[in-house]
C-alpha cells in the first residue's frame, strides 16, 4: 500500500519535513519491453517537504529489479534499476506539478510516472551488454 501525505496534519503539528520507506507493487503494463516483468516490488525511500505556500516536494529514490530476455540475443537478463525521483505538489497545480486536495497527497500518479521514467528501453544481458560498451 502507498502512504499519502497529510499536509493539514503536518502543518498543524509543525512538522514540515518527513521521510517515508515502503514497497510497492508497479504496474506490470508501465513495461514495453518484450518478455520482461518486475522481478521485485518496488522499494521507495522519500523524503517531503512542505513549504508556506502549501506546496510538498518529494524528493528520493526508487529501486527494482527487472528480469526477463535479452532484448538482442533472448538469453536470460536482469537488470537493477535505481532512479532519482522528484516532484512537487500543489493544491492548485501549474504546468509540471502534481496536485494535491483535501490536504492530503496521494503519491500513486508520481509514483507511475516515476517508474515509468525509470524504465530502460530495452533490456540486455550482461555478454551484449559487454559488447555494446566497447
Amino acid at each position: 500500500m502507498v502512504p499519502r501525505i497529510d499536509v493539514r496534519n503536518a502543518v498543524a503539528r509543525k512538522n514540515f519535513t518527513g521521510g517515508l520507506d515502503f514497497s510497492f507493487d508497479a504496474e506490470e503494463g508501465l513495461i514495453d519491453i518484450p518478455y520482461v516483468e518486475f522481478a521485485s516490488p518496488v522499494k521507495a525511500s522519500l523524503h517531503y517537504e512542505i513549504f508556506s505556500d502549501g506546496k510538498a516536494e518529494v524528493t528520493g529514490t526508487l529501486s527494482f529489479l527487472l528480469k526477463g530476455l535479452c532484448s538482442r540475443c533472448l538469453a536470460e537478463a536482469e537488470k537493477e534499476t535505481v532512479y532519482e525521483a522528484e516532484g512537487v505538489f500543489s493544491p492548485s497545480p501549474k504546468d509540471e506539478e502534481y496536485g494535491y486536495s483535501n490536504g492530503t497527497v496521494d503519491l500513486r500518479e508520481f509514483l507511475r510516472d516515476s517508474v515509468l521514467f525509470a524504465l530502460p528501453s530495452r533490456l540486455l544481458c550482461r555478454h551484449c551488454a559487454e559488447d555494446e560498451s566497447e
